[in-house]
């Protein structure tokens, strides 16, 4: 396998990961703020929005990369 279909392969992979990270942080959030503990819910929740904003990064790249 060369680099760029290996590449093509790890930015599915990262991507699929990417979007169950976002979801396990979010119930990590409500876990939080179902112990009371606000600031870290918050702060989980910002997380997961970062992490969703990553996965129009990761379209781009898959489309570039497909241009090869």
């Amino acid at each position: 396998m060369d680099d760029i279909s290996k590449l093509r392969h790890l930015l599915e992979h990262w991507a699929e990961h990417n979007e169950e990270h976002a979801k396990t942080y979010i119930e990590w959030a409500e876990k939080a703020s179902a112990s009371g503990d606000k600031e870290l819910s918050s702060i989980l929740k910002e997380i997961a929005e970062n992490t969703k904003k990553m996965d129009g990064l990761f379209e781009k790249a898959k489309k570039a990369v497909r241009k090869d």
